[in-house]
């Protein structure tokens, strides 16, 4: 194998293969990434088994041919050259020789043939805007579960209505709904994705350009977007039915403006205990919604909030480092709160946006 392309080209495929690899694994393969030179095209592959990706890369091709190497290596030499420099590759035997201008390095390869393969996924494709994929996993990946434990909920869910695919994630205190329009009615079957694997993929794909299309499998599911290929194992079982928890109508509902209250959540943040609690006080017949927070390490706090109030008065203890991390991803500057009495979940959305849904369940005081 003997090729020659620039370092800018070479280094962002490997960076992005290596975050796929599956570090001190047992098995050697698994710890690399495959580089197979056909014609003027370098792919890049690497996988962790339940993540697959691989990058095309346009070189100049003297030699076909493939192996097996520890990309970190590769990155790492490659870091310290110009980005617009030329580099050669030129494998022999066991090594793998990167040349540019008066730097050289001789890297160890690895048997290729105990590389697996990256599955082809076969089943229904949906395309997508990029933007729009990204913004729905950013949406709701930070919502699933940190354990492993309940993997149905470690994951996002997907699924689609007509013109409309749905983003979900839970970790069954709060949960987040993104939809995107899809630029014809599809069907397909919902798909449970691990969140780690989509949060990857969301990282990879932001940095090309065009469209992404994603193939449905029995078992698999494929993402497509100009010269990147990922697949991703999906979770077996059943997504929580979420759909029966949102309330249609509330008791008390809030229209507040963004920036005051994440500016109140973040002081409320210095005398919040150690679950991060603190309290709504809401009284529309009072026109008062009071922000409290108590820590008998540190001290108490009370912040009288400017919104719209209607409905009945109620007081709620919620998680705010739960709140502050939805309130970043609603672009609008003003949001609802929908509430029905203080032990039920509190809906917020962006005003005039129906597009993004929170639910976040209250804390027991």
């Amino acid at each position: 194998m003997i090729f020659e392309t620039t370092v800018d080209k070479l280094i962002s495929g490997i960076e992005n293969a290596n975050r796929v690899t599956a570090r001190n694994s047992t098995l050697t393969a698994l710890n690399t990434i495959l580089m197979l030179v056909s014609g003027k095209v370098l792919k890049i592959r690497a996988t962790n088994l339940s993540l697959g990706v691989e990058f095309e890369v346009p070189v100049k091709a003297e030699q076909d041919g493939v192996i097996a190497v520890d990309g970190k290596i590769i990155a790492d030499f490659l870091s310290a050259l110009p980005r617009n420099a030329k580099i050669t590759a030129k494998h022999n035997e066991t090594t793998l020789t990167l040349s540019s201008g008066s730097s050289r390095t001789i890297i160890k390869t690895h048997p290729y043939e105990d590389f697996p393969t990256l599955p082809s996924v076969v089943g229904t494709e949906v395309t997508l805007p990029k933007n729009e994929f990204i913004r729905g996993v950013k949406s709701t990946a930070f919502a699933a579960a940190q354990s492993d434990i309940k993997p149905e909920i470690s994951s996002v869910y997907l699924y689609a209505d007509k013109n409309t695919l749905f983003f979900v994630a839970t970790d069954s205190f709060r949960l987040a709904e993104k939809k995107e329009t899809l630029r014809a009615p599809a069907e397909f079957p919902a798909v449970i994705i691990p969140y780690k694997n989509m949060v990857e993929i969301a990282r990879v794909i932001e940095s090309v350009d065009g469209v992404v299309t994603f193939t449905i499998g029995e078992n698999q599911v494929s993402f497509q977007a100009e010269s990147v290929y990922l697949t991703s194992r999906v979770v077996s079982g059943a997504f929580p039915d979420y759909k029966q928890i949102i309330p249609k109508a509330f008791g008390t509902e809030v229209v507040i403006l963004k920036q005051d209250l994440l500016s109140t959540l973040k002081a409320a943040n210095i005398f919040s205990d150690k679950f991060n609690q603190i309290t709504f006080v809401i009284s529309p017949e009072n026109k008062k919604m009071e922000c409290l927070a108590q820590n008998s390490d540190v001290g108490e706090y009370s912040s009288e909030l400017t919104a719209t109030l209607t409905g009945d008065e109620v007081s709620v203890s919620i998680n705010q480092r739960y709140f502050i991390e939805a309130l970043a991803l609603i672009p609008q500057d003003s949001i609802t709160m929908g509430l029905n009495g203080s032990n039920r979940a509190i809906v917020v959305r962006g005003v005039s946006d129906a597009s993004f849904t929170y639910l976040l369940m209250p804390m027991n005081r």
